[in-house]
């Protein structure tokens, strides 16, 4: 077993979204590594109160802020929509501590949301019989993501949830590093009928098996239809100016009053807007490639102990695949949530507007992911 930080990049980057279930992508985590997760408090309230924008900027923190502190190195994360997961090496530890202890602060301070955050040994995850498994799917050439799986995951935040391996929110008024962090793009309406948040996870007890199929029937389905795809369009996400975003943005700056961290933000995305809108050349940045990037490397589907996609589909698709995924859970193999929505939105991590390997979170934007959370507990009462 590779270990260190040379663990992650070790990992064979897979092409084909279709092969996602096959254990041989998938490597252990070395034993000395530690998984982190997130969420928000009480999510589903806070998007009834229609704070979709907040819930979600709170989750791609996490991720900005750990990247940030970890000096750009990669590491295995997962955006969940109000939450996410990751996993560090014990010498970026200490590290991912002080990130999301900060990241929680400044939820709590600037958001108005509470968030838990826990760093849970892999070892203590081993000793419950479970594993957390790692693989790499490249949706275009410029990047990869991390998927999990072995179950280690959906544990770590159950344990999250009962307080155990907890990280205590850092002092008052301490501000996370979360350089890059942006929302600026509106919302991308539906162009095929609605925006579809699919949730699936194995049912206690499932046979893998059985559950491996059922994921796979689910993933061809939408591969093989021509009334699916991916929620961005093909030339990019709607801009705007000012953009809806612009006080998430500037409550993430860092340094001074918030008015002028407003201004400063409202500036610098008036000049952006300006350089997309009139595809102008600034140095090395090309608005044209850029607005590519952001297309092929939107993150709208993904797999951590269980499926997750957002998708632009017909209503007809929804039906063939709630039909599905009403068969495994009478079987006994899935549960699962199903959420429609009218439109998508995008939460941006770009340390470098010059790279390519710039992040794209999509989510539903009338509660998304969240929201399919809540329907999958529902079929558990």
């Amino acid at each position: 077993m590779i270990s260190g930080d040379s663990f992650y990049g070790s990992i064979r980057v897979f092409r084909g979204f279709t092969s996602l279930m096959d254990p041989a992508l998938y490597a252990p985590l070395p034993d000395d590594w530690s998984v982190g997760v997130a969420d928000i408090v009480e999510s589903t309230k806070a998007i009834a109160a229609q704070r979709y924008k907040a819930v979600n900027m709170a989750g791609a923190a996490v991720i900005a802020s750990v990247t940030n502190a970890l000096e750009g190195r990669e590491f295995p994360f997962v955006f969940g929509g109000d939450g996410a997961s990751f996993a560090v090496a014990p010498s970026d530890l200490d590290r991912a501590r002080e990130a999301l202890a900060a990241t929680a602060t400044w939820v709590r301070e600037d958001l108005d949301l509470r968030m838990r955050v826990a760093l849970v040994p892999v070892s203590a995850i081993r000793a419950q019989g479970l594993d957390v498994r790692v693989a790499r799917f490249g949706p275009s050439a410029n990047l990869s993501y991390a998927m999990f799986s072995g179950g280690g995951l959906g544990w770590a935040e159950a344990a999250m949830k009962r307080g155990e391996f907890a990280v205590a929110a850092a002092p008052a008024g301490t501000q996370p590093d979360l350089s890059g962090l942006s929302c600026r793009f509106e919302e991308i309406p539906a162009s095929r009928g609605l925006i579809l948040s699919v949730l699936v996870v194995p049912a206690r007890s499932a046979d893998p098996k059985a559950f491996r199929k059922v994921i796979e029937d689910v993933i061809h389905l939408v591969e093989r239809s021509p009334d699916a795809g991916r929620p961005v369009p093909p030339q990019g996400p709607p801009l705007k100016w000012p953009p809806q975003g612009l006080d998430y943005e500037a409550r993430a700056a860092r340094g001074g009053p918030l008015f002028k961290r407003r201004a400063g933000v409202l500036m610098y995305t008036l000049f952006a807007y300006l350089i997309m809108r009139f595809d102008i050349k600034v140095g090395g940045f090309v608005p044209k490639l850029y607005r590519q990037q952001v297309v092929e490397n939107s993150d709208f589907r993904k797999f951590d102990d269980g499926l997750r996609m957002i998708l632009d589909c017909t209503p007809e698709l929804e039906r063939a695949l709630s039909e599905r995924l009403a068969a495994g859970a009478r079987d006994g193999v899935v549960r699962y949530g199903l959420y429609r929505q009218d439109a998508a939105m995008m939460t941006c991590f770009t340390p470098s507007a010059l790279r390519s390997d710039h992040v794209h979170f999509i989510d539903g934007a009338r509660g998304g992911y969240a929201s399919a959370a809540t329907a999958l507990k529902a079929m558990m009462v």
